[in-house]
């Protein structure tokens, strides 16, 4: 498969040196905040991990926490973020979602609509293992309905594979009569249909949706249902269509806000840094004419 992330391992990477060049950057007067971000984004995350045990192993102390003492606000966010193994970051958002007063649902619909089954699997071990409780009951515990169920259903990381061709006419028939061809909405359908099956069956689904009722899905769950569960219903359909297009339309609106989302702006590039950045670059440049690197440019220099 064709490598898709914008960051990259270096090539001549020496964990001791960069550890050193690190180390000298926090020293005196002022941290040399340019070095520090150009090194640390022209590195992979599995490099940054060898560069904080050599940093230990070198100075005696948590490169982290260190970089932390040095750098403040969103910079500091940015830094930390970066440092962390990309599954422990999903799983600390996810953690900071849920705790504390409210819960942060834009976070929990992207996580979970948009990893693979694969990567939930592991994101629920490392919850586990970080936080000493068990993702599945803390967001049973911090939501309801028919949205707690399909969260429930993603959190089981176990899509079916493959083009089921006996049942997408099926799939799409059962959704239209559980959405517009009926009196209110039986949710259910929506659920175990758009939470079960795999992204290519569904884009078959989709397609004869489209020609039997006249409508895209989205046009459906928007009339049908309201609040997290239609967000969630809709990353779902969007992300079995095209991650890259959730993530440029995620991004876009993150921008479009009075200010930034910068915890939303933040989250996507880092998490994606090393999973499928230039497809979104090339999907965000597709769907709104310009491109994304000029769009958070221009943003970030009027904050």
């Amino acid at each position: 498969v064709e490598y898709r992330g914008s960051v990259r391992p270096f090539v001549s990477f020496n964990a001791k040196h960069d550890a050193e060049v690190l180390h000298k950057a926090m020293k005196g007067i002022g941290t040399h905040e340019d070095t520090v971000l150009m090194l640390l984004t022209s590195r992979s995350n599995d490099q940054r991990q060898q560069i904080k045990a050599a940093y230990k192993k070198a100075y005696g102390k948590d490169l982290v926490s260190a970089l932390k003492s040095e750098i403040s606000g969103l910079f500091e966010d940015l830094i930390v973020a970066l440092m962390m193994p990309p599954i422990s970051y999903d799983a600390t958002q996810l953690h900071k979602a849920i705790k504390g007063a409210g819960t942060d649902d834009q976070v929990l619909i992207e996580i979970l609509a948009s990893r693979s089954g694969e990567q939930i699997k592991e994101i629920i071990k490392v919850y586990k293992k970080e936080f000493g409780g068990k993702l599945e009951k803390d967001i049973y515990g911090d939501t309801d309905g028919h949205y707690r169920k399909l969260l429930v259903i993603l959190l089981q990381g176990s899509r079916e594979e493959g083009i089921d061709e006996d049942n997408v006419e099926n799939d799409a028939k059962e959704l239209y009569a559980a959405g517009k061809g009926k009196f209110g909405t039986d949710e259910e359908k929506f659920i175990t249909i758009l939470g079960n099956r795999s992204a290519e069956h569904l884009q078959r689904v989709f397609a004869a949706y489209k020609k039997l009722s006249g409508s895209d899905i989205e046009d459906s769950i928007t009339s049908e249902t309201t609040g997290n569960l239609e967000n969630l219903l809709l990353a779902v359909v969007k992300c079995a269509r095209s991650v890259p297009d959730f993530f440029a339309e995620t991004l876009y609106k993150s921008m479009r806000v009075s200010g930034t989302d910068d915890e939303t702006l933040t989250r996507v590039m880092v998490s994606r840094s090393e999973e499928d950045l230039l497809d979104i670059k090339a999907s965000f440049k597709r769907m709104y004419g310009t491109s994304l690197y000029s769009t958070i440019q221009v943003k970030l220099t009027k904050v």
